[in-house]
C-alpha cells in the first residue's frame, strides 16, 4: 500500500495536461475579455455615428 501511494505521488503523467488545460482557460477569458471591450467600444462609437447622422438629417426634414 505504502508503495503504491509513493508512486502515486511521484507520477507527473497528467501535470503537463493540467498545465495545458489552465493555459487554455487562460486564454479563453483574456479572449473573452477582449471581446467584452472591443464589443463595447464599437456601441460607442456606432451611438456617435449616429447622433452625427441624425443631426446632419434632422435640419434637412425640418425645412421639407
Amino acid at each position: 500500500m505504502k508503495q503504491g501511494f509513493l508512486r502515486f505521488i511521484r507520477d507527473e503523467r497528467g501535470a503537463t495536461a493540467i498545465e495545458y488545460g489552465l493555459i487554455a482557460g487562460l486564454i479563453a477569458l483574456a479572449v473573452a475579455g477582449g471581446a467584452k471591450v472591443l464589443g463595447d467600444n464599437l456601441d460607442d462609437a456606432f451611438d456617435r455615428l449616429a447622433t452625427k447622422v441624425q443631426t446632419i438629417i434632422a435640419p434637412t426634414q425640418a425645412g421639407n
